[in-house]
């Protein structure tokens, strides 16, 4: 094994280690005849998964200077949220998936209430360990950038990105579904309008979180100006990287490797890169996108190894 690929293993593990340890510790308990909210809440958390969005929390801190132990609360508050979301995404109401990291999807398990509702408390568990965490921080530029870093999960969560651009994917997959023949998709008019959506799915919907991450991470430990830009250019990147790979994934890939079922874009008639341009142009883009990535972290130096790494691994993943 190539020691390069090795090391970034080893410091990939580390941060999972991290977040690990804490995902379940950080969870406010539920007392009395409500535990079955935790007991789902738990299930979706325990999943498993690459738990990438609280990586990067941690990582962007450490190449920012920062301490990692300070960014837990703001990684553990991600993962909640990316959580929630895929609770959400797997509902009857949204995508309709069974399956979900090859286990059953939580409103399987647990019904379509208690899935609703375990979502929406873990948004506001978030919320409040973010909360705690900046009040027990008794250094005020630390806490600063605690709060900061709580500013932009929540806004980029919610109606500045991630909620947003569910909302026109949703919309987006009626328009396709109401297309009357052939001759419309292939309107010009109509092809402007759906670049346009594509880009704002893409870039909010998944995009919006990852940036998140790697700017919490930044804010945590007191980036400056020039290296909250370049993280921001970095994340943009990685963010509509990872959303194209899935969407080729999801074509290429079977059910067994990605744990969720395959070909549901197509069959939820989805807004996709590889639907709009094609596999090739959409592969095109990726490795754009990667160099862009890579770029973008010129201003770190070789601090910035763990994160270029990550954007190639981005690229070449196979779930």
């Amino acid at each position: 094994m190539d020691n390069k690929y090795t090391s970034y293993i080893v410091e990939y593990d580390k941060y999972l280690d991290l977040v690990q340890q804490n995902i379940i510790k950080l969870l406010p308990d539920v007392d009395g005849l409500a535990r079955v909210l935790r007991e789902s809440e738990i299930y979706s958390l325990s999943a498993g998964g690459k738990r990438i969005r609280p990586v990067l929390v941690l990582a962007a801190c450490e190449i920012c200077g920062g301490k990692v132990q300070d960014a837990i609360a703001a990684a553990c508050a991600l993962e909640y949220i990316h959580t929630f979301s895929l609770i959400h995404d797997d509902l009857p109401a949204m995508d309709d998936d069974d399956l979900r990291r090859g286990k059953a999807t939580n409103h399987k398990v647990y019904g379509e209430a208690i899935a609703i509702l375990a979502g929406d408390a873990l948004v506001l568990n978030a919320a409040e360990i973010l909360v705690k965490d900046a009040i027990g921080t008794s250094d005020e530029t630390l806490r600063l950038g605690k709060l900061k870093a709580m500013d932009i999960i929540t806004s980029l969560a919610g109606n500045d990105g991630m909620i947003v651009g569910q909302v026109v994917d949703i919309e987006s997959e009626a328009l396709l579904l109401n297309q009357s023949n052939a001759e419309d998709t292939e309107n010009p008019i109509l092809q402007a309008d759906y670049i346009k959506r594509l880009d704002f799915i893409h870039r909010n919907k998944t995009g919006a979180l990852i940036a998140a991450a790697v700017l919490a991470g930044g804010l945590v430990a007191g980036a400056d100006d020039m290296q909250l830009d370049a993280l921001r250019q970095y994340a943009e990147a990685i963010g509509l990287g990872f959303q194209i790979k899935d969407d080729l994934l999801d074509i290429e890939s079977t059910t067994e490797e990605l744990g969720k079922p395959t070909g549901s874009d197509e069959k939820n008639a989805k807004l996709t890169y590889p639907s709009l341009y094609g596999i090739a142009a959409s592969y095109r883009k990726l490795e754009e996108l990667t160099f862009a990535a890579e770029k973008a972290l010129d201003v770190f130096g070789e601090r910035a190894a763990f994160l270029r790494d990550f954007a190639l691994g981005m690229q070449v993943r196979k779930n």
